[in-house]
């Protein structure tokens, strides 16, 4: 089972939006305090030294984090030193994959939340239960983080962050058609048939102006498309897995999944007011009305389309629901590998970046949504638009990715069926029950 794990995990899972932030360092004055509160007691000889390594996909905004936490980690640790490594996003799995293999992996290692179940049915980490009850202050992480992060009822990684998407608009295109703006408040989020109706009279062929795109970067090969899209199978009341995990047939293939594929079938074809190949910057430069986005979109903006206002030109409001409002969950964690010597040490450094202190110091440094309750209180910017409405949403109505050693192949079922369904490839019946078929043969390697 360990192995067939392993080569589950060839399935590239890097994630743009859970990966990027942003790089604004606004709210922060001068160097981060130093996290308190993260000791742990070493097992290492008295006055003797010891080195981590940690190894993180690059990412060179949360790399400064990273530098500034280390610094303060190894004042107030001098007997602990931090090898911190970043590895281009296209090799990372990879080379954690070999290192795993041959049996020379770090002590801590950074991973996105679709490949824990992975690694800890694997045995590539440990579970951090036991160190949460101790001093992790799990109380404080957020629901959805803690369902994302847990296997077989343990944690087995702590979070530096959380995502969500919400709904972007054009505000003056609405205002120029005389569309009334959506809501702001979450509880009070657009149907489908409400972003619809507007994206047919935003639609512009003539222009070059699609309505609605309802996907970050339109059919791409990677896992922001199933990301995105998984929420449209939720929201019309449907699941991908048995409550189990140990099936998709009858979940994925129900009647409530038909009327989310159908639905978005009509959206690239029928409706035609999505986009089947998409824009460079298509909301950006005004080829697309209205869109969805992380946290980051903001920086983005500001950074590479300064004149183009938030409040002015484009405004945010709570992604859209069906039968009922949810919206996906899942970021980046730190775990402790099954290999490394000194656990207790990992657990010091890896409870200090991302402990109640230390994750207020990341949200100073990286913009990146928060996954504990208490840097959501500390930071008034996230009770306030537009971040409030991230905040509300994926607290409310936040879903995490299946978590399941086959999720990679739950990946890439999700993202060719959107993909084959809104490209016009097949029909809707078809096309869902490839998907459950590929769902199946990857939940059966499993169960060997």
């Amino acid at each position: 089972m360990r192995k067939s794990t392993l080569l589950l995990l060839s399935v590239m899972l890097a994630f743009g939006l859970a990966a990027c932030s942003s790089n604004s360092n606004s709210g922060s004055s001068g160097s981060p305090s130093a996290p308190a509160g993260s000791g742990a007691a070493s097992n290492a000889p008295e006055g003797e030294t010891v080195t981590l390594t940690f190894w993180r996909h690059d990412y060179a905004p949360e790399a400064a984090a990273f530098d500034k936490l280390i610094a303060s980690f190894e004042e107030a640790h001098p007997n602990i030193k931090i090898d911190f490594q970043m590895i281009p996003n296209d090799q990372y799995e990879t080379k954690i994959r070999t290192a795993l293999a041959g049996g020379n992996p770090p002590d801590i290692m950074a991973l996105d939340a679709p490949t824990l179940a992975s690694y800890a049915n694997s045995g590539a980490i440990i579970p951090l239960e036991d160190y949460f009850v101790k001093d992790g202050d799990k109380d404080d992480l957020l629901k959805p983080v803690i369902e994302g992060l847990t296997f077989d009822g343990k944690m087995y990684a702590a979070p530096n962050n959380e995502g969500t998407i919400v709904m972007f608009y054009n505000k003056k295109m609405f205002e120029e058609k005389g569309i009334a703006l959506p809501s702001k408040n979450v509880d009070e989020a657009w149907t489908w048939d409400q972003v619809l109706d507007a994206a047919r009279k935003l639609n512009d062929p003539a222009k070059g102006v699609y309505g609605w795109n309802p996907t970050p970067w339109g059919f791409a090969g990677h896992e922001g498309a199933p990301y995105s899209e998984m929420a449209f199978l939720w929201q019309a009341g449907a699941e991908i897995l048995s409550p189990d995990g140990s099936t998709s047939k009858g979940y994925l293939d129900s009647p409530e999944a038909k009327k989310a594929m159908t639905f978005w079938k009509s959206l690239f074809n029928e409706e035609k007011v999505s986009p089947k190949e998409l824009p460079q910057d298509a909301f950006w430069t005004g080829k697309v009305a209205i869109h969805v986005d992380g946290p980051f979109a903001f920086s983005y903006q500001e950074q590479n389309f300064p004149d183009f206002k938030l409040g002015e030109d484009y405004d945010v409001a709570p992604l859209w629901k069906d039968q009922r409002m949810i919206g996906t969950t899942g970021s980046w964690g730190m775990a402790i590998t099954s290999k490394s010597e000194h656990p207790d040490e990992a657990w010091a450094f890896v409870n200090w970046v991302t402990g109640v202190e230390g994750a207020k110091v990341w949200y100073q440094e990286t913009k990146n949504l928060p996954a504990r309750q208490s840097t959501f209180d500390a930071f008034a910017e996230l009770k306030e638009y537009p971040m409030n409405i991230y905040a509300e949403q994926l607290s409310k109505y936040g879903h995490p990715r299946p978590v399941t050693p086959a999720y990679p192949a739950i990946s890439e079922a999700i993202r060719l069926l959107f993909e084959d369904v809104g490209l016009g490839n097949g029909g809707v019946d078809e096309a869902l029950a490839k998907a459950v078929k590929k769902i199946e043969d990857g939940l059966a390697m499993h169960k060997q």
